[in-house]
């Protein structure tokens, strides 16, 4: 299973409702629950498997210059959640990692990306001077769901450009 799924909503915290709060929770942290839940029903009957869900850097840092509260916490809960699942399912056969991209150049960037101080500001603080593609996250997405990577469980995988090494 690959849990690959984000909304954000860059509002102050101050200024995020009750509603905003909670699509934003629903869609990135709630669904990743339910499938892995469903997903290690299914993995732990069979005898194994490995579910590969998809954090951020965000999950682990504050971002700047942007607002985005719900969304840090949202892949922050991404990530402990993978933690915990893999700590439950692994005498299982079952394993749970996460990957955490840092700033690519997606459909869910195009906004921060469209204002200028924003996109400086981003390709400045990543070492590598860029974005990524999103060609450069799918390998290591299949390497955490590959028997490659048979001996990790519970593993956040950062691929952000050298971003927080800052």
């Amino acid at each position: 299973l690959v849990n690959n799924a984000g909304v954000v909503r860059n509002t102050a915290a101050t200024d995020t409702d009750d509603a905003a709060w909670r699509a934003v929770m629903a869609v990135n942290l709630d669904g990743v629950f339910y499938c892995c839940r469903k997903a290690g029903q299914l993995m732990l009957k069979q005898g194994g498997g490995s579910i590969v869900n998809v954090a951020s850097m965000s999950g682990s840092i504050a971002n700047r210059p942007q607002p985005q509260a719900s969304y840090n916490a949202s892949k922050a809960g991404v990530i402990h959640l993978t933690k915990s699942l893999a700590a439950e399912w692994a005498l299982g056969r079952v394993r749970v990692n996460s990957i955490s991209p840092g700033y690519v150049a997606t459909e869910l960037t195009q906004a921060g990306l469209a204002n200028e101080a924003w996109r400086d500001a981003w390709v400045n603080g990543t070492p590598m001077g860029r974005l990524a593609t999103p060609d450069e996250i799918a390998p290591g997405v299949i390497f955490l769901a590959s028997e490659a990577s048979a001996f990790m469980t519970g593993s956040d995988l950062v691929i952000d450009g050298g971003y927080t090494i800052w």
